[in-house]
């Protein structure tokens, strides 16, 4: 039996109902800057780490047990879709993901496998199933996905890159073949979240972490659609979050879709985010993932100004994007009790 939810905050906020405080968790919160998470990085390779429930639900209780964040985010990676479809990737700590097949052509496309997402990413289920159990209606599970179009660019460029010009090269050059792969992308990854649904998430994000590089008409037109096919093919399932990391021009839009809330980086105001969406929808974010890096007593006031500007309602504290190695887990765990202590004087 399901045990019921303690702290429903997150869930309040995403469905827009009064909450007394804004709730708050860290993207890449279960990771690379806590000590028991290095521990078990130093034995077990990345995708032996995701690819095992347990170690997986361990890395995900580490944060709510140590920082005292609201949710928890299930520790897995973006690049299951690309494995699932039949990619191999390769993960190199300290160097990134990389793909050694890459696609590049009509036959390429065809036979990537977009069927039985539940069955391929059966162990991203298990450790959800396992996490809810071990969190026992502690706080919300989130369970996430990467955007057609981030998914996409490792799929064409095979690799981490800075300005993605072979994907855009391929979009410039094969609109069609472009909107063939991102749908195949969209159909698995509905399948996905759909899958990490049942098997326990309380809510899914959408991580499109390049579509910053993208002009606005060019979101427009290979971002976008995807990302509100998603948001309302899930609707009726769970609360969405879409995370267009870099793409503010794209806000109005996305307010008016059927996701529940919508994350944004520090390279927008509180007040402009606001403006955009007409308090349409949740805001999430969006403190620099460098501040935290600041003495603590600073930290304190740049969350209490975040939160003064975005108001308590109708919001999720969180960072700009995900948080750095290099941040200690008392400085994160101010960040998060900054939030918690917060009073509008």
């Amino acid at each position: 039996m399901i045990a019921e939810l303690k702290n429903d905050l997150l869930l309040r906020a995403l469905r827009k109902e009064k909450v007394e405080r804004p709730p708050v968790w860290m993207m890449r919160q279960a990771g690379r800057y806590l000590p028991d998470y290095i521990k078990l990085r130093n034995k077990y390779d990345f995708f032996t780490r995701v690819q095992t429930p347990e170690l997986a639900t361990e890395i995900t209780l580490q944060p709510v047990h140590q920082i005292g964040v609201d949710a928890a985010i299930i520790f897995s990676d973006i690049l299951v879709i690309p494995q699932a479809m039949g990619l191999e990737v390769l993960m190199e700590e300290g160097k990134g993901p990389s793909l050694p097949k890459t696609i590049k052509t009509q036959q390429d496309i065809d036979v990537l496998n977009t069927a039985n997402a539940g069955e391929h990413l059966k162990y991203v289920c298990d450790a959800l199933s396992l996490t809810k159990k071990e969190l026992n209606g502690c706080v919300p599970l989130i369970g996430f996905a990467g955007a057609p179009w981030t998914i996409f660019c490792y799929m064409i460029e095979g690799k981490g890159s800075k300005t993605w010009d072979k994907a855009k090269q391929f979009t410039y050059t094969q609109p069609q073949l472009t909107h063939q792969l991102l749908q195949k992308i969209t159909a698995i990854t509905i399948d996905y979240l759909k899958a990490q649904i049942i098997a326990g998430a309380d809510c899914v994000q959408v991580f499109d972490s390049w579509a910053g590089n993208l002009s606005p008409d060019d979101f427009k037109t290979f971002a976008q659609p995807y990302l509100i096919q998603i948001a309302g093919a899930l609707k009726d399932n769970a609360p969405v979050i879409l995370f267009p990391k870099g793409s503010w021009y794209a806000l109005k839009d996305l307010s008016e879709s059927s996701a529940s809330g919508v994350g944004i980086d520090w390279t927008v105001s509180p007040k402009t985010a606001r403006e955009l969406t007409k308090n349409n929808i949740t805001l999430q974010g969006n403190l620099d993932p460098a501040k935290l890096l600041a003495p603590i007593p600073q930290i304190k006031k740049w969350v209490k100004e975040m939160i003064d500007e975005f108001g308590v309602q109708n919001y999720i504290a969180n960072l700009g994007h995900g948080i750095t190695p290099n941040v200690s887990v008392d400085n994160a765990k101010a960040f998060v009790d900054a939030v918690k202590e917060y009073k509008n004087d």
